[in-house]
């Protein structure tokens, strides 16, 4: 499965578990919009191409 963490506010000790447990069996992309480094379109775009989206 495909899941895209996006974070808001950056990484928190939480989310930084869970996405470690999750990378083990499915393919994890994050993106952490506290430093700017994705356009708008660019992460409309990963969000449509994943099957599964959590924001923290």
């Amino acid at each position: 499965m495909k899941i895209l963490h996006i974070l808001n506010d950056g990484s928190t000790e939480l989310s930084g578990k869970i996405i470690k447990v999750q990378a083990k069996d499915n393919e994890v992309k994050v993106v952490d919009l506290s430093k700017k480094e994705m356009s708008y379109d660019a992460l409309i775009d990963e969000i449509f191409a994943s099957e599964r989206v959590i924001s923290w």
